[in-house]
């Protein structure tokens, strides 16, 4: 008997968010309210000297809300080889599914929003968009290294809702204030923001190459009322989707 792995299932059912728990969410991340512009300063990443963001995949939808990929820890992963096992058949509903399952990358950065400085430093989630936005300003001489700090800049998150622009999804802009700013007055409370901070991937669940092949199995079976729909169409052919797991992993 497997107790560690006993021990994980219970820490997995008392835990069915990704995250520890609500409390500890909004302890470790924050989301810019829509409708509103706030300030915050990106800091440097205590578990990574050289730059402030962190790429991760996940898969959302599967299962769970959302899942680490365990290509994250450069170690085989069940739903990434059936999504490129898939896309290699070049069959169009192989590669619709194929699509679906590729994991997604989100970015984090540690951050300090201003006026909330007692919360201390907590990590704000960003898209393509928003990162490509923060890589150029990094990028981009004149505006030097913004996480300096002596010397860096607040950046003003502004999210426009969804209703205001008629887009599907809230528009997030990001503007870098001209003006350089110490990241705080206070040379203690500026130290505490350095080291005071947690490894963001510990901060999400990770599950076992087993556990993730549990879930895309359950992902993929078909409903009761879906089979019987399939049972009764004869222009539709059933394509065994565990057999295919079955040949992929053995």
């Amino acid at each position: 008997m497997n107790l560690e792995e006993i021990k994980k299932r219970m820490d997995r059912l008392q835990n069915k968010s990704n995250s520890k728990s609500k409390s500890d969410y909004k302890s470790n991340f924050w989301k810019p309210p829509s409708g509103e512009k706030s300030v915050i300063r990106i800091v440097p990443y205590k578990h990574n000297k050289e730059i402030p963001f962190t790429e991760l995949y996940f898969y959302f939808g599967i299962d769970k809300p959302r899942m680490m990929s365990l290509s994250n820890f450069d170690e085989s992963d069940p739903i990434l080889e059936f999504a490129s096992q898939l896309r290699k058949s070049n069959d169009p509903d192989n590669m619709a599914l194929a699509k679906k399952l590729y994991p997604k990358m989100r970015t984090f950065a540690p951050v300090v929003v201003r006026g909330e400085e007692d919360k201390g430093v907590r990590f704000w989630e960003f898209g393509k968009t928003v990162y490509q936005e923060l890589l150029g300003v990094m990028m981009d001489e004149d505006y030097g290294d913004i996480t300096d700090i002596a010397a860096g800049r607040d950046v003003t998150i502004e999210v426009i809702p969804a209703a205001e622009t008629g887009k599907m999804y809230d528009t997030t802009t990001i503007r870098v204030k001209p003006v350089q700013t110490p990241l705080s007055d206070n040379a203690e409370m500026a130290e505490s923001f350095l080291e005071d901070q947690k490894n963001i991937v510990e901060l999400f669940t990770k599950f076992s190459f087993d556990e993730m092949k549990e879930s895309l199995q359950k992902y993929l079976q078909p409903s009761e009322e879906e089979e019987t729909v399939e049972a009764t169409s004869p222009a539709k052919e059933k394509v065994d989707l565990d057999s295919k797991i079955d040949d992929l992993f053995g």
